[in-house]
C-alpha cells in the first residue's frame, strides 16, 4: 500500500519543502498527490508541476485544497505542513476537521494552549499527527537510546547538550536574508527565537534517548545585539525527572558554528556522545575503559538500530535519512491502521504529544528568563 499526501508551503525555492517531499517518499510508502507551495500563483503551479503534482490538484490556498480533497474519492490521506510558525495551527485544525492526518514542521503551534487544542481535536477525531524533530532520527540515536534504557552506562546523572548555528549573524551582516526577517520577529516565529527555533531540538533529542522529561528550567534568553525582539542565544540550567541534571546552550549567532549539535549524557557506569559533525558515529565510554566509536549498518547495532541504517558502513547517515525514518515511523504506522495490523515497533515518529511539551518547555524558559532568571515547573 501506498500513502497519498499533499504538502502546505515549501515552495518557492524553500529548503524544507523539498527534504519532506524526499523523506515522505524515501521507502516507497508516500506519494505526493496535491499540495499549495507558496501563495504566489505562478509559483506555485511551477513547484507543483516540478513535483509531478496534476495541475487540477495544485490549490490556491489550504482552505480550497482541505474542501475539495476531502470530497475526491482519491483523496490524499495525510498532509505535510511547512510553512512558517505562525500558520501551523490554523492549518493543521483546518485539514484536522476535514478528517485528514497531519505531519507539522515543529513548533506545532505559537501557543502550549493551541497545541492543547491540537491534541485534542486529534484524539477526538481518531486522527494521526506527527511533528518534525528531526535530530531524534539519526540512526545512531535509536542505538544511544536503547543503550541507555538497557542500562550500559547506568543511571543517567548529568546531560550537556548544545546547538551553536552562526546563520543569523551572517544574515544579519549581509541584510538580505528572508528568513532572517520572520524568523526574528516574534509576530510571525513566537515568543522565543533560538530557544524555541533549535532548542526545542535539544529538548526531544534528549527525551528520544534518555526517556526523561524536564522538570523545571533556569532560563537567560539573550538578544545579540540588543535591538534583536526575540533571543538569538540562551543559556538553560535544567532538572530531569530523579533529580538528574542538564545544561543546554543554543545560539544562531556563533560565528564557525553550522549545524554543531552536541548531546553528551552522562551516567554512573559510562557516558554516550553524539556529534552532528560526525552524524554516523556515537562515542560511548565505559567507566574505566577506553572509548568505543559505534557506527551505523553495523552488526553490533541494536536491532532497532540496524532496521534504521540504509546505507552501507562507512557512508555518511545524515539530515535526508532521517526524515525519512521519521517519515517510515509515521507511514507505517499509518498503513497498519488502515490494515488492521499493529505496528513495527522499530519504527516511530514525534507526535502531538510530544510537540505539546516542546511549547511547553520554551514557554518555561521565556518565563523563566521574564522573571530574572529564577528556576520555573514545566506546566503538564
Amino acid at each position: 500500500m501506498k500513502l497519498k499526501f499533499g504538502i502546505i508551503g515549501g515552495g518557492n525555492g524553500a529548503f524544507i519543502g523539498d527534504v519532506h517531499r524526499h523523506g515522505a517518499e524515501f521507502d516507497d510508502l508516500a506519494e505526493l498527490k496535491a499540495g499549495c507551495f507558496t501563495r504566489n500563483e505562478s509559483e506555485n503551479r511551477k513547484c507543483g508541476q516540478k513535483w509531478g503534482v496534476s495541475r487540477d490538484r495544485i490549490y490556491p490556498d489550504y482552505l480550497t485544497m482541505a474542501e475539495e480533497e476531502s470530497r475526491r474519492e482519491d483523496r490524499i490521506d495525510f498532509v505535510t505542513i511547512a510553512t512558517p510558525n505562525n500558520t501551523h495551527y490554523a492549518i493543521a485544525k483546518c485539514f484536522l476537521e476535514h478528517g485528514f492526518h497531519v505531519m507539522c514542521d515543529k513548533p506545532l503551534a505559537m501557543s502550549s494552549q493551541e497545541g492543547q487544542e491540537l491534541k485534542r481535536l486529534a484524539r477526538e477525531k481518531n486522527l494521526q499527527f506527527g511533528v518534525t524533530f528531526t535530530y531524534g532520527y539519526y540512526t545512531i540515536i535509536e542505538q544511544a537510546r536503547q543503550m541507555i534504557a538497557n542500562g550500559e552506562i547506568g543511571d543517567v546523572k548529568l546531560i550537556m547538550a548544545e546547538y551553536p548555528q552562526d546563520w543569523l549573524a551572517v544574515a544579519l551582516a549581509g541584510e538580505d536574508s528572508d528568513q532572517a526577517m520572520w524568523r526574528t520577529d516574534p509576530k510571525i516565529s513566537g515568543i522565543s527565537g533560538a530557544t524555541a527555533d533549535i532548542g526545542s531540538h535539544l529538548e526531544y533529542a534528549v527525551y528520544k534517548m534518555t526517556g526523561l522529561k524536564i522538570q523545571k528550567v533556569l532560563a537567560r534568553l539573550n538578544k545579540i545585539p540588543e535591538t534583536m525582539q526575540i533571543d538569538n542565544d540562551s543559556q538553560i540550567m535544567l532538572e530531569y525527572e530523579n533529580g538528574v541534571k542538564g545544561f543546554f546552550w543554543t545560539s544562531q549567532i556563533a560565528i564557525g558554528r553550522e549545524c554543531a549539535v552536541l548531546i553528551r549524557i552522562y551516567g554512573d557506569k559510562g557516558s554516550i556522545e553524539w556529534n552532528h559533525d560526525m552524524p554516523s558515529t556515537l562515542r560511548v565510554t565505559k567507566l574505566d575503559e577506553p572509548p568505543q566509536l559505534y557506527t551505523t549498518q553495523r552488526s553490533f547495532l541494536y536491532d532497532s538500530a540496524q532496521a534504521q541504517s540504509r546505507i552501507c558502513a562507512g557512508v555518511i547517515e545524515g539530515y535526508y535519512e532521517a526524515f525519512a525514518n521519521m517519515y517510515r515511523g509515521y507511514c507505517q504506522t499509518l498503513i497498519a491502521r488502515y490494515n488492521g495490523e499493529k505496528p513495527d515497533p522499530r519504527y516511530t515518529y514525534a507526535d502531538v504529544k510530544d510537540g505539546v511539551e516542546g511549547l511547553r518547555f520554551v514557554e518555561a524558559c521565556v518565563e523563566s528568563d521574564r522573571k530574572g532568571n529564577i528556576w520555573v515547573e514545566i506546566d503538564r
